[in-house]
């Protein structure tokens, strides 16, 4: 029986989850491996082909190994080729600053440094036609620099070439041809689209990242084949689709912010079975804590994200705080609050929570490595929601006095208050934290987070869903089969996705429609060609037409979905006006005009049979009957602890704990909780 595995590697855990072709769901948790990656997920897969011998049909992946590289500082030495008087772009930058009146505040350094960024003499018009001619010399002259300085990887990006690639085609013929070990990246390959900035600077995170993402992808699959695993490895890209190991490596701006995706694209698929209208998913793991937006069954994307921008908004919150990559992504805000978060008072002696986090190495105190530090960790053991005989069915154990030493050292003390009220109220901080990445993706983006249910996964997710949910005046909280490991699960439901686009700047009032057909026709041809190569036929491709546009005069636009069939520019204009109202809470008159600014087909491969089980069985799991758990107003209770199983589909009053393998959900008093049909906890909040 074959199985397909899909990988999400956290900052503390290494989440493996198998399906085989009958259904049945295999999962398995290690602690992450970050001086090689590669370890754990070999252990991984080790472990589940023990428990299910058998040909494994896809191995998915979602990795931080891109984002890391740019966050950790350790990508290649890259060079970039642009036109004349166009070298400092990385420093202007957007003029976008994410905070005002902080005169300590400095924008990240370049990824490239100045005497990399080389100068060529040419220059192409907005439409297109020539303005200078390429000088050979020039370009000459760049590749004897590049080799002198045993540059890597080199970004190409001239100005305008989203309208007349010639020059940048030119360019990297030369380069590859003169220096065939250099990575190469162009920019009229990668983002086709106008502003010179978003797209320099996606351009040089691909020529970053490119050889590092390269050499791990052709590691893993070497491991892989050396398990016996002969199958195409896929990888997570941010939009939320999967791509061959190949694409991934050829353009890893892609890929770099696909570790958060896999669990939105997972929810999506929930949400459809269940039809539910609308999902804020919520993804607290070991290191940082995650929300998302799902309406109608699809995931809400942003057209750009910053990286190492402190909580991700997405495109229009916060702008200049990182590195712009203007490549479609799922919308989520992230912050720095998660289970190894660090609990600290600061100079001032004000209590902080996070963002440095102890990791999988050395961890939180309870985990007995050697951490000293007290964490959100080690604070629901204190208090009692976490069970000390151990996580992941009982294979790491915690040491609940070790926790309860350091919190007592460097909190209660301190602070002149008892150790409960030192860790609950640590935990208070790091749920305020988490609520502004909620936030951010829906009263920010337009939307009354008490409409909509809230998703809790992660390990430890659904430890503080109820919690968070009553304080956003959200009424439903659903933890799904497999929290734990839910983004792993994520990538087995995901579907195989290219997007591509092109600029395309016109009022929409005096606009072309035959142009506008045109240009959506070659992108629809581009995505149906890379789908059927990747062996979807016809009848298993879909595609979603977008349109980017704004009132004229605005420096920023929004996506507007497009539907099947022709399409006017009064409609793309009305559309546009119903997506901005419901963004910003307003629109303007009719007679405002409109300007659009490109147009995008996101091509989607099919698969041939459902992806998502009919039902996850909750599953048995040897938990104690009660253990003393500590609650604000009740102090220490006697709480019982049931196993999802032993919940039943009848609801229950809380307080208690539903202790999971790989996740522990609480209950706490005011709200009820049972197993639904498909096998999620269904929770009630007053």
């Amino acid at each position: 029986m074959t199985m397909r595995i899909g990988i999400d590697i956290g900052g503390t855990f290494t989440d493996l989850v198998a399906i085989t072709g009958d259904g049945r769901v295999e999962t398995f948790k290690t602690a992450s491996t970050p001086r090689d990656y590669g370890e754990g997920i070999v252990e991984g897969i080790q472990a589940l082909l023990a428990r299910e011998p058998g040909p494994v049909a896809e191995v998915l992946h979602a990795t931080t190994v891109g984002s890391n590289t740019v966050l950790e500082a350790k990508g290649a030495r890259t060079a970039l080729i642009t036109t004349r008087g166009f070298r400092d772009i990385l420093e202007i930058r957007d003029l976008r600053m994410p905070v005002l009146y902080d005169q300590r505040w400095t924008k990240p350094l370049a990824l490239v440094e100045r005497r990399l960024r080389l100068e060529v003499t040419e220059k192409m018009r907005p439409d297109g036609t020539v303005s200078i001619a390429l000088d050979p010399g020039s370009v000459n002259d760049a590749i004897a620099r590049l080799r002198d300085e045993k540059v890597e990887s080199v970004a190409i990006c001239l100005l305008h070439s989203y309208a007349n690639p010639a020059h940048e085609q030119a360019i990297a013929t030369a380069v590859r041809a003169a220096l065939p070990n250099v990575e190469v990246s162009v920019s009229s390959e990668i983002l086709p689209e106008i502003k010179e900035y978003p797209r320099t600077s996606t351009t040089v995170i691909n020529a970053y990242v490119q050889p590092v993402v390269r050499a791990y992808i052709t590691a893993l699959d070497a491991r892989l084949r050396a398990l016996g695993i002969e199958s195409g490895l896929q990888l997570m890209q941010s939009n939320g689709g999967l791509a061959s190991a190949a694409f991934a490596a050829a353009a890893p701006a892609h890929i770099v912010e696909s570790g958060p995706a896999a669990g939105v694209v997972g929810a999506a698929a929930l949400a459809r079975r269940l039809n539910e209208p609308g999902i804020i998913t919520f993804d607290m793991g070991g290191t940082t804590a995650k929300a998302g937006l799902v309406e109608n069954g699809e995931v809400l994307r942003t057209e750009a994200t910053e990286i190492g921008a402190g909580v991700m908004a997405g495109s229009r919150l916060l702008a200049g705080a990182g590195y712009m990559l203007k490549l479609p992504a799922i919308d989520l805000a992230e912050v720095g609050a998660g289970g190894g978060s660090i609990c600290r008072l600061d100079a001032g002696g004000a209590p902080k929570a996070g963002p440095q986090s102890a990791g999988a190495d050395p961890g939180p105190v309870c985990y007995g490595r050697g951490g000293q530090a007290p964490t959100i960790t080690d604070c629901n053991v204190v208090l009692g929601y976490l069970d000390p005989g151990g996580l992941v069915g009982g294979t790491l154990k915690l040491d609940r006095a070790a926790a309860e030493a350091a919190i007592a050292r460097d909190l209660a003390g301190p602070m002149n208050c008892s150790v409960e009220d030192a860790a609950f109220g640590m935990l208070r901080l790091a749920s305020a934290t988490m609520m502004r990445a909620i936030r951010a993706v829906s009263v920010e983006r337009g939307r009354d987070p008490r409409k909509f249910a809230l998703l809790a996964f992660g390990g430890n997710g659904p430890l503080f869903a109820a919690g968070i949910a009553r304080e956003l005046g959200i009424s439903r909280v659903i933890v799904p089969p497999l929290p734990g490991v839910f983004s792993a699960f994520g990538l087995l439901v995901a579907d195989t996705e290219h997007h591509a686009s092109q600029s395309f700047r016109s009022r929409l009032d005096t606009a072309d429609p035959t142009r506008i057909a045109s240009i959506l026709a070659a992108l629809t041809d581009a995505g149906t060609a890379r789908l059927t190569r990747d062996g979807f036929p016809k009848n298993r491709q879909a595609f979603q037409r977008a349109a980017q546009a704004r009132y004229l005069g605005q420096s920023s636009e929004i996506e507007v979905a497009l539907p099947d069939g022709d399409v006017s520019p009064a409609q793309i204009a009305s559309l546009f006006g119903d997506q901005h109202e419901r963004t910003y809470g307003f629109r303007a008159p009719a007679q405002e005009p409109v300007e659009l600014m490109g147009l995008s087909v996101l091509a989607r491969g099919l698969p041939d049979r459902p992806r998502l089980p009919e039902r996850i069985a909750p599953r048995e799991a040897d938990v104690p009957a009660a253990r003393q758990a500590w609650f604000p107003g009740d102090g220490w209770l006697e709480t019982p602890v049931v196993d999802r199983a032993g919940l039943g589909t009848i609801p229950r009053e809380g307080p208690f704990i539903v202790q999971e393998y790989d996740a522990t959900c609480l209950v706490p008093r005011g709200a009820r909780a049972s197993v639904d049909a498909f096998g999620n906890i269904a929770m009630t909040v007053n």
